[in-house]
């Protein structure tokens, strides 16, 4: 495979100014909750929505912001529970507000990714906000008053003013000032609550400052005293935390952490942790445990062990600090259950890290992928056009063979959108003649010329007219540009048929009728408090193609549903562009879907060709996890080359049939691959609704080892089919993978380990969430070991055995070891009986060795395996196709990198000289 190996494409990754969970622990006591969510604010406006997963750690969703615009801070809260007509309680509805740069605080629609509405007070710019603590079923006082039964949010303003906002009636109004502006107008900073009613506000004047969010009254001023001798004279206090037993820690500009009784209000202790300011702090639930991160990027860790000294509460002290970031530390959040047990933190450098929590020292942190897990990059592989985009802006680049190695890819084409809308989804033709932009309010469409003389000259870009089509998620374009489909922010799938002539001086125009597709329903979705007015969250689809020769579409979603289309009769120029037929009844096949009440039956040809759902769509099943890979297996050339009728012969308007279609299908055997979060491949015989050979005959148990390891998604892949081999590249951000789809892995690898597949994943999820567990060398406190035998004698050894050892199998161990061989008897039965896909020797792989930045071209050697790996490229932002398939070459495509140390980041305030 030849590589362009490139950094030239930019791609400024956003800095984390937010973070906060949706659950601080787990309720129920037995099990995380399944709307377990994380969200991420960035600078640059977007909201990430990452599922911890149980350590697996999935970003679903990307809540779109735009120009000018910041996420300034996060808070969750949830509605009150209640009982189903089965008397079965159910977890209230969870909500997302967020704060920026505004006097208005917004709360984020979870199922569109849509603002659903804003605050509205006259009151300035929200600087700082906090939810109310949710009250339990057994917390004093519940019932008493209807007010605690609804979460209300405080927020701090840039005069001092404090203000009320009610989330009654899902609605979010203001109530009420809780304080009006001091007279120095000192900005509030950071507020959080102390209970229900009392809350906690730090200022940039020194202060601390207790109100009584019932009468407004100030409780009491804490005053932090005066900076230091050569510093400013006021501390700006950045953070407040309150501690489970009623105590409080602050953060400062000083560098500081202070301790405060929680009754008496007054300072017990004060740390210096810091050598510049702490902008966040992060407590563990049981109060035993304080983080505090800032401008120095350190992260430090303080502890203090109540009771051990007659008695007596025991002094903080700081056990030690760690720089996992190499910028300003912005943010922290914490979350604690019976298997998660994680602080996540983020700043400048883009990158969330987590801490493991109960396991501190015994455990790694680990980074998440700073880089979006769908990659921001398109290709035209015919026109050797490779189209990257972020925020606003849009570049296209041409990247040319290389003779030499001297001639680098040059940008041609540079588009900047009007409006202040982030860009959602960019599609491309395979020609490289069309190009479609999304963003939440509008889609975009434009024709690419190319001049016809000079091949350095650059591209001239024509807007066309387009139907209108509001809040846009997805775009994607049919590889001829003959079918624009685009997925809107409520899920709702329209397309768009686009018509081109054979004068290349006549522009393509897309028709103004949209054609609307419809989803099965399901209905055995369990309940979610994610869910809200606007849908099912669960429903939400994530991934969109079209097959090869554009007559197949596919989406997926985050529940694991596949759903897809396919087109009747071929495309006759001499039928009309529009055909409507809102008599007809709907089709059998829709019929026997068992949702016809939400069937229209509307139905619409273009051009002798209807879209129709696929017969078999409701054969396929639901995927075990989130996908996070959806692809069209190419087709051969011989079912690419195959002639095609000349339109659709006999089928023509008669007076009892005044709206004829043909519905003849595709005859071609298309295959769709499906990648989940648990890293299985599923490759469904699509028209057939089942799943190919391949992958009844290679379960999950005898994949390869390395890849079983893998602990990043997969971000795409590439497909490389000739005439002998059936090869798919699948590549993550640290890592990229090839599977010959010709030939099976070894299952009998499976036996030869001492711990099953099965256990090793169960024991690979038995961390907090954040990294593997230590190695004993790197274990910084003191092993425990149990001393075994009576007495020593000079000439017998001393046994020392560890603790955490385990000596032995149970039954239990033993039961799901058999469990899982059970299944390699059946591959090994599948294989015996099928052989339409015989296994082939001596296949010729790749092994990517060698150097340079651009045209790096795979040295070629050969294996018997059936799969290869290399963990050499990183951070990968994308792999894409750069030249048209040839049965005889081995695929050219562009690898792009975005190493961390190649980011624009701003100078450091503190510690520049250090590395």
């Amino acid at each position: 495979m030849d590589i362009h190996r490139s950094r030239f494409v930019p791609y400024t990754s956003s800095a984390i100014n937010a973070l906060a969970f949706s659950h601080t622990k787990a309720e129920h006591g037995s099990h995380e909750p399944e709307s377990l969510r994380l969200a991420i604010g960035r600078a640059n406006g977007n909201v990430e929505i990452w599922n911890p997963a149980n350590g697996a750690w999935l970003q679903e969703k990307v809540f779109y912001g735009g120009k000018d615009r910041s996420v300034e801070g996060l808070a969750w809260t949830q509605e009150p529970d209640f009982k189903d007509a089965h008397n079965k309680t159910i977890s209230g509805r969870l909500r997302l507000f967020s704060i920026g740069y505004s006097s208005s605080v917004t709360e984020w629609d979870l199922a569109t990714g849509l603002p659903a509405r804003h605050s509205n007070g006259n009151h300035s710019e929200v600087w700082c906000f906090a939810a109310q603590p949710r009250m339990g079923a057994k917390t004093p006082g519940r019932g008493k008053a209807d007010s605690y039964a609804h979460q209300k949010l405080v927020a701090g303003c840039a005069d001092g003013t404090l203000v009320l906002l009610s989330t009654e009636d899902n609605e979010l109004t203001f109530e009420r000032f809780v304080s009006r502006a001091t007279n120095k107008k000192a900005r509030a900073l950071s507020i959080t609550y102390k209970d229900n009613d009392v809350v906690l506000a730090g200022f940039a004047d020194s202060t601390i400052r207790v109100f009584d969010t019932r009468n407004g009254n100030v409780i009491r001023n804490i005053s932090l005293g005066s900076g230091p001798h050569s510093g400013p004279k006021e501390i700006l206090v950045w953070k407040v935390k309150c501690l489970p037993d009623g105590d409080f820690v602050s953060g400062d500009s000083t560098g500081d952490i202070r301790i405060y009784n929680g009754k008496t209000f007054s300072q017990t202790q004060r740390i210096s942790g810091h050598e510049a300011d702490v902008l966040d702090l992060a407590v563990s639930q049981d109060g035993s445990s304080i983080f505090s991160a800032g401008m120095d990027r350190r992260t430090c860790f303080y502890t203090s062990k109540k009771g051990v000294a007659q008695g007596q509460s025991g002094k903080w002290r700081k056990m030690s600090h760690k720089r996992y970031h190499e910028h300003d530390v912005k943010a922290m959040a914490t979350y604690e259950g019976n298997k998660l047990s994680v602080m996540v933190s983020g700043g400048i450098d883009t990158q969330p890290i987590v801490v493991p929590i109960r396991a501190f020292g015994r455990e790694v942190s680990r980074g998440l992928p700073a880089l979006p897990p769908t990659p921001p990059l398109v290709s035209a592989p015919d026109a050797r056009l490779l189209v990257s985009w972020w925020n606003t802006e849009v570049r296209i680049w041409r990247v040319k063979p290389q003779v030499d190695g001297t001639e680098k890819p040059k940008v041609v084409a540079r588009l900047a959108l009007e409006g202040e809308e982030n860009i959602t989804s960019v599609s491309i033709s395979r020609d490289g003649g069309l190009l479609a932009v999304a963003t939440i309010s509008e889609v975009k469409l434009f024709q690419i010329v190319r001049p016809q003389l000079g091949a350095s000259a650059g591209l001239r870009i024509r807007k066309l007219d387009l139907p209108s089509i509001a809040a846009a998620r997805t775009v994607k374009l049919e590889a001829n540009g003959k079918w624009l489909v685009v997925v809107t922010a409520t899920n709702d799938i329209q397309l768009v048929r686009i018509v081109k002539t054979d004068d290349p001086a006549d522009s393509p125009r897309a028709l103004d009728t949209l054609q609307h597709l419809l989803r099965l329903h399901r209905d055995n979705l369990p309940q979610n408090s994610l869910n809200g007015p606007s849908g099912p969250y669960e429903r939400s689809i994530t991934h969109v193609d079209f097959s090869t020769d554009g007559n197949l579409l596919a989406v997926v979603d985050l529940a694991g549903y596949i759903d897809t289309w396919v087109i009747e009769g071929h495309e006759d120029s001499t039928a009309p562009e529009v055909d409507i037929d809102d008599t007809a009844p709907a089709d059998d096949e829709e019929e026997d879907s068992h949702d016809d009440e939400d069937e229209t039956k509307e139905q619409i040809t273009f051009l002798g060709q209807r879209w129709i759902r696929n017969p078999s769509s409701h054969l396929l099943p639901r995927l075990d996890s989130t996908p996070v890979l959806l692809s069209f297996q190419p087709s051969s050339d011989d079912e690419l080359d195959r002639p095609q009728p000349n339109g659709n012969p006999a089928v023509h308007p008669t007076r009892q049939n005044p709206h004829p279609h043909s519905r003849e299908l595709p005859t071609t055997d298309y295959r769709l691959l499906v990648v989940s979060a648990e890293h299985q491949l599923y490759l469904f015989e699509v028209m057939a609704g089942r799943l190919s050979e391949w992958t009844r005959r290679n379960p999950l148990s005898s994949y390869p080892h390395e890849y079983q390891q893998l602990d990043l998604p997969a971000k795409g892949c590439i497909w490389d089919i000739q005439d002998t081999e059936q090869r798919i590249w699948l590549y993550g951000e640290k890592w990229l993978f090839m599977f010959d789809l010709t030939k099976d892995f070894p299952i009998s690898d499976s036996s030869k380990s001492g711990l099953s597949k099965k256990r090793k994943r169960e024991a690979a999820k038995d961390h907090s969430g954040a990294g593997a567990a230590m190695t004993q060398k790197e274990v910084s406190v003191t092993k425990m070991r149990k001393f075994q035998g009576a007495k020593e004698t000079q000439s017998s050894k001393t046994n020392w055995v560890d603790v955490n050892a385990t000596n032995g199998r149970t039954a239990q161990e033993d039961d799901d070891d058999d469990v899982e061989e059970s299944s390699q008897p059946l591959a090994n039965l599948r294989r015996t009986v099928t052989q339409d896909n015989e296994l082939l020797p001596n296949g010729t792989f790749e092994d990517m060795t060698g150097g340079g930045e651009v045209g790096e071209v795979v040295d070629q050697r050969k294996h018997n395996d059936p799969w290869w790996h290399t963990f050499k490229y990183r951070p990968i932002l994308g792999i894409l196709p750069i030249s048209s398939d040839d049965s005889h070459h081995a695929p050219e495509v562009v690898l792009v990198e975005r190493p961390s140390w190649d980011l624009d980041l701003p100078p450091r305030f503190v510690g520049t000289h250090e590395q």
